[in-house]
């Protein structure tokens, strides 16, 4: 990604020179993005019943990171003993866990006028509905850390044979997930109508194969693949799979259906929004093998969800630290004073004013493209930003009065295309037990893969709301012809970082743990890009990692 030639000096694509660029690969044909504003199309478009919204995170804030912008004079300085940047999952659990330890001398700095990140939601007078991340599974049953706190929110009300009980309003209501594939929409994913012998011989020797690589043990005797992956095997007969692709893997073991190449793509693209030949072979065998969940009332590694996704739990996680968390409130700087405390540049994005924390320790729950502009000289990393890889992706809210139907299995949670751009829809309105008529929304999703992660970052900032559905809507006209006609909004969401995802040589490559080493011992870092993999469990637990290591310092 970064030895691309159009990259190599920081301002030699800007401009009119990036329109051109993009022009010239075909990747997008003109227009600006529109910031946010309610859109009406035109008449003479094929859209012009529909109304919308292009957003995403805090561009403002953006700019002043990248750009160095100048900021007023510091008016004034506090000291904390514990600062938290950024309010994602990792934060949050940094924070929760402080506080349950009974550390309270401690703020939360989020730039957003919300918190959760990447778990971010939105609602209108239909549904709530996700922005980002949107289900979690059932826990592996040794994560107590994580158990403990499904059971402390609700999630989780109860044992039976020392199996936890889970609440059925969050337990993805049936039908579950459908795929359309050649003309007809069959239950589950995995692709079954229309396969031959060959197709059905190989979709079957790969889940032979994930079903002994989810109890293998290495030679230290733990799991092959865990959850947090730190938990995993250091056994090199297994961590050698992250030093070739899931493509070459998946080749070597003479996979080679197109059905199964597309369903393991497709997984991928759903978790790391990368293809197959991106991702490391343990990344890709981990998505499959990991999770070892069971529960009373539920099958193995059943999804929990709700309307508006992980949003739930940043809910929850917020209310626990209330109090603590301060939002539009933006850390442009980290330095050292003489003393060695941790001197934070604070900007409130309200009132344009700038001010000065004190702190005795930092937790930094923000990405490491974050970190490179936030780090000043005399705060000393070893380790290489270029490593880590973020993809972008694209989310449509769709709100429709009415979903026409095709041949095959009805409407579900999760509702996907065999062989199509994106990684299809959720029906935002599944967990919701008191619909009255035939409005829902449906949620979207675009993971841009098809091009260098700058290429379709920069991309996705130029296009016009018009250029969005004309990517999305022909896509929605295959899964349920005449749709168009019944949507009346949507609602755009551009994550220009997304993700992390795990690149070959990543997870187990040397540079990810030099990341997670703290700086003079006073200086923490948490986010999923400490992982390699985005998901719920990780943050959780990044964060809980960090706010261990601040505790130590006070003997707790």
């Amino acid at each position: 990604m970064n030895g691309h030639p159009f990259y190599k000096g920081a301002n030699l694509l800007s401009g009119s020179n990036r329109r051109s660029f993009l022009l010239k690969a075909g990747i997008i044909t003109t227009g600006i993005m529109l910031n946010g504003c309610l859109r009406k199309l035109k008449p003479n478009t094929p859209y012009k019943n529909i109304t919308g919204t292009i957003k995403g995170p805090n561009a403002k804030a953006g700019h002043i990171l990248r750009d160095k912008l100048s900021l007023p004079v510091s008016t004034g300085t506090r000291q904390v003993k514990t600062l938290i940047i950024g309010s994602g999952i990792s934060g949050l659990s940094a924070a929760r866990y402080l506080k349950m330890q009974g550390h309270l001398d401690f703020e939360l700095l989020e730039l957003e006028d919300h918190v959760g990140g990447n778990a971010h939601s939105g609602k209108n007078n239909v549904s709530a509905y996700p922005l980002g991340a949107h289900y979690i599974t059932i826990a592996n049953n040794e994560d107590t850390l994580l158990t403990d706190f499904l059971q402390h929110c609700g999630v989780i009300t109860g044992f039976e044979n020392n199996l936890p009980v889970y609440n059925e309003y969050y337990l993805c209501f049936d039908p579950e997930e459908r795929l359309l594939i050649n003309g007809q929409w069959q239950e589950g994913l995995v692709p079954e109508f229309g396969l031959n012998s060959t197709d059905k011989f190989e979709v079957k020797k790969f889940f032979t194969l994930i079903e002994q690589f989810k109890m293998a043990k290495g030679n230290d005797g733990k799991y092959a693949f865990d959850i947090p992956i730190d938990n995993s095997s250091a056994d090199d007969s297994f961590r050698a799979l992250d030093r070739i692709s899931f493509k070459t893997y998946l080749n070597q073991q003479k996979l080679t259906s197109k059905y199964l190449l597309w369903y393991v793509n497709y997984c991928c693209k759903d978790d790391y929004g990368q293809k197959i030949d991106k991702i490391s072979a343990w990344a890709g065998l981990h998505y499959f093998a990991s999770r070892r969940g069971k529960a009373a009332n539920a099958d193995a590694n059943a999804v929990l969800t709700w309307p508006e996704g992980n949003g739930w739990l940043t809910k929850k996680l917020e209310a626990d630290v209330s109090g603590h968390v301060l939002k539009k409130i933006m850390c442009y700087s980290i330095s050292y004073n003489q003393q060695g405390k941790v001197v934070a540049g604070i900007y409130n994005i309200t009132s344009g004013t700038t001010s000065t924390i004190v702190a005795d320790n930092v937790i930094m729950a923000t990405p490491q493209f974050i970190n490179q502009r936030l780090l000043k000289e005399g705060v000393t990393r070893i380790m290489d930003y270029s490593s880590f890889n973020y993809s972008p992706w694209f989310i449509a809210n769709i709100t429709v009065n009415h979903l026409p139907q095709a041949k095959g299995m009805g409407l579900c949670w999760d509702n996907v295309a065999y062989d199509t751009p994106s990684v299809g829809y959720v029906n935002a309105g599944q967990q919701t037990i008191n619909m009255v008529d035939e409005k829902r929304v449906l949620t979207w999703y675009l993971p841009l893969c098809d091009h260098e992660p700058r290429v379709a970052r920069l991309a996705a900032y130029t296009r016009t709301y018009e250029q969005w559905m004309d990517i999305m809507i022909p896509e929605l006209e295959y899964m349920h012809p005449g749709i168009t006609e019944a949507i009346e909004h949507v609602e755009c969401w551009i994550w220009g970082h997304g993700m992390i995802y795990p690149a070959v040589n990543y997870i187990w490559g040397p540079n990810r743990d030099a990341a997670k080493q703290p700086v003079n011992n006073t200086l923490f870092f948490a986010h999923t890009d400490l992982s390699g993999i985005s998901i719920f469990e990780e943050a959780f637990h990044q964060g809980i990692r960090a706010a261990k290591q601040v505790l130590a310092i006070y003997g707790k």
